[in-house]
């Protein structure tokens, strides 16, 4: 009953999903392209291959399900690759990211009718959820058709918990239908427990985003684009990833005072949306600052920054793991405002000190793991950012050494949760004796 009252919701709210769906893409006009794949109108998979779907939301999903989708490439190069994105950002980096070597569409809205099209047009043998996109129908329509689903890289904060507590009539259901909960942490895994999930479904795998590899190519672009920002002078470059409203203004009233101790400080101040870089961008000129927008650099992205510039606005997609290999020091976005907080281990992992606001319920374990090492500061005000930025650029370089070194030695300590979870997906993928399309 509770899944149909959810159904019936969903279709009296689809005008206003539409309309929002419209007028994002007022800012973004890829919002208003390819509507007919969130229908399930896609094209047809060859039904005689195993499909493998593959779900990542958006840019960081995307990002990290990487690693795992080359995995999953080496060792079943017979099986067709499907990877669905919700977002424009995200289908952009599935192109980018695999070319023509994976397939690649939107997936369907929470709706049946969608999904049915979908699944008969794409007939997938597995599907494999990144994080926590949960979605209801689509779960149950995988479990009445025998595909199994893996939740994987799975996190669960207390706040969204106790959101699917209230829903519990929708979620327990939705959650028992999972195949394989791969979480990221014990505590992760125990609400997921509290909420549902059958015990014997559940494994404690890690978080996969510290399989992050830095390959020798993405190394050199790193070094080339580092050595273009801090020029003949060798300023030092402070990199702030992924904002949100709410936070840019905080961030450059701290540079404005990280500016009385070091002039030539290099800002690269990336928002996390698309539809924000104009904005942004607006609020450096209006502060009086003299702006770059990254994607009006000329050539390769290498022609030289001049000393005059002070502010980089990071308006490309798919670069911010380079930025942070070009830069000195880090603040990662969404922290300062209550939305949970972004990747800290990308950073981290270029062994890049890390500052963050207080707000990280998305990403607790990262923090308590870099905050307990040495390699995270929090910063709660634009007064506390600027303190901390001035503290490792120009006042005490053997506290810069040290956050730089437990950075990267706590991603190093936590690798392997790729593996353990390229195991389970083995055992999935042993126990389809043929492709969905001729078990049906």
């Amino acid at each position: 009953m509770a899944r149909l009252l959810y159904t019936v919701l969903i279709y009296l709210c689809l005008p206003l999903i539409l309309l929002r769906l419209f007028l994002r893409g007022s800012r973004a006009p890829a919002y208003r392209r390819r509507w007919g794949e969130r229908f399930g109108f896609v094209d047809r998979l060859d039904a005689s291959r195993q499909v493998i779907w593959l779900h990542s939301v958006s840019v960081g999903e995307t990002i990290a399900a990487a690693p795992l989708v080359r995995r999953l490439q080496a060792q079943y190069p017979e099986a067709t690759l499907l990877v669905t994105t919700m977002t424009p950002t995200g289908s952009a980096q599935v192109g980018k990211i695999f070319g023509a070597s994976v397939e690649h569409c939107y997936a369907p809205y929470d709706m049946p009718d969608a999904i049915a099209r979908f699944l008969s047009r794409t007939h997938p043998a597995l599907l494999v959820i990144m994080e926590t996109e949960l979605w209801p129908n689509l779960i149950h329509a995988c479990h009445h058709r025998s595909i199994p689903v893996v939740l994987a890289n799975a996190r669960l904060s207390a706040k969204s918990a106790a959101g699917y507590a209230k829903v519990a009539q929708l979620a327990r259901p939705m959650l028992a239908q999972l195949a394989v909960v791969a979480a990221q942490t014990e505590a992760d895994g125990e609400r997921f427990l509290r909420l549902g999930v059958a015990s014997e479904s559940l494994e404690v795998t890690g978080n996969i985003k510290f399989d992050l590899q830095l390959d020798e190519s993405l190394r050199e672009q790193a070094a080339a684009l580092k050595a273009q920002w801090r020029g003949a002078s060798g300023r030092p470059v402070w990199l702030v990833a992924s904002t949100h409203r709410g936070e840019d203004e905080i961030v450059l009233d701290a540079f404005s005072q990280v500016l009385a101790h070091c002039a030539d400080l290099l800002l690269v101040l990336v928002p996390r949306h698309p539809e924000r870089f104009d904005e942004v961008a607006g609020l450096c000129s209006e502060a009086g600052y003299n702006l770059s927008r990254r994607s009006e650099v000329p050539g390769a992205g290498m022609a030289a920054i001049t000393d005059g510039v002070q502010i980089v606005l990071g308006d490309t997609m798919g670069e911010l793991l380079t930025f942070c290999g070009a830069s000195d020091i880090s603040f990662v976005g969404g922290s300062l405002v209550a939305v949970g907080g972004h990747n800290l281990i990308e950073p981290a992992a270029w062994g890049v000190p890390v500052l963050s606001g207080p707000h990280l319920f998305n990403f607790t374990e990262v923090a308590r793991l870099l905050s307990e090492a040495g390699g995270l500061a929090l910063c709660a005000t634009a007064s506390e950012l600027a303190e901390q930025v001035v503290k490792l650029l120009v006042d005490d370089a053997q506290c810069y050494r040290q956050m730089s070194d437990a950075a990267l030695a706590v991603t190093e300590a936590n690798r392997g949760a790729l593996d353990r979870l390229t195991v389970l997906l083995e055992s999935q993928i042993c126990q389809l004796s043929a492709p969905a399309a001729s078990r049906r």
